[in-house]
């Protein structure tokens, strides 16, 4: 019985020492979570300020005040956008000849949507368009004879002036900073390309980007000087380029390099379109 006895004292023991330390335990966790409690209630209070914060924010951004003026402000903006574009458009309008004393409005092409889609078929012939009543003849750009009609060539080089003003004015009122700078003169007009001359060296590209021994503007002439044409024939291509990148910012795709005048007439069409206040 005393053995017994003994034995059961000894387990009470143990018993007793084990619950005191899963008491330890216990008061230990209760410390823990009572700090994770109180971090709780003070993220809890922190996210309710946040919220009241982000409410605030959303009433005064769809105030009069906040993202709805922005909006309008923008809709304002296009729309005067659209009203300068639409000057431009009846200073030097673009039309379809139909014939030796017909003219009719060039409304739209079958171009691109403003996906980048072709929507129709091919453009329309370059040949056949005018801008103010001049057509804009590349042969005499491409291939320059004694025999080559020296009004024709003339009525080109003004239509060539007639489209790097508007484009001149476009990027202006779209305030695009044009890549190919156009030299205004009117039948004597030129572009600029700061294209580097020669390939930059290793030691070039070490060099800080101020500098400008390889970026000097070279000027080539919208108009024929002489029998020389390739020079010509670039600045055409360039004056393009500028039509491209006009087109391209306003989100819509270039109908090819040999389609000054329908390009802008495209531009013109879509800036003057309600998509543009959308965008």
């Amino acid at each position: 019985m005393r053995q017994r006895l003994e034995a059961r004292k000894l387990a009470m023991e143990s018993i007793s020492l084990s619950s005191k330390v899963s008491a330890e335990d216990a008061k230990k966790e209760e410390e823990r979570l009572g700090v994770e409690v109180k971090s709780l209630l003070v993220a809890g209070s922190s996210l309710s300020v946040a919220s009241k914060q982000l409410q605030e924010s959303k009433r005064s951004l769809s105030g009069e005040r906040g993202y709805g003026r922005l909006r309008n402000l923008q809709k304002k903006l296009r729309m005067r956008q659209q009203y300068m574009i639409s000057q431009i458009s009846l200073l030097y309008p673009v039309k379809i000849s139909a014939g030796p004393s017909e003219e009719q409005e060039l409304e739209s092409f079958p171009s691109t949507s403003k996906s980048g889609i072709y929507t129709g078929s091919k453009p329309t012939n370059e040949g056949s368009l005018t801008v103010l009543g001049l057509h804009l003849t590349m042969l005499p750009f491409t291939k320059m004879s004694f025999f080559t009609d020296k009004k024709e060539v003339q009525k080109s080089a003004t239509a060539l002036g007639y489209v790097a003003h508007a484009v001149s004015l476009v990027s202006s009122y779209l305030e695009v900073p044009l890549r190919y700078p156009v030299r205004l003169g009117g039948s004597r007009s030129f572009i600029n390309d700061y294209a580097p001359s020669v390939e930059p060296t290793s030691s070039d590209l070490l060099l800080s980007s101020s500098s400008n021994v390889n970026t000097k503007a070279v000027e080539f002439p919208l108009f024929l000087e002489g029998q020389e044409t390739t020079r010509a024939a670039y600045a055409v291509f360039l004056l393009n380029k500028d039509l491209e990148q006009l087109l391209n910012f306003i989100g819509v795709k270039s109908l090819g390099p040999r389609h000054v005048l329908a390009n802008l007439k495209e531009l013109t069409r879509t800036i003057q379109s309600a998509e543009f206040l959308e965008t």
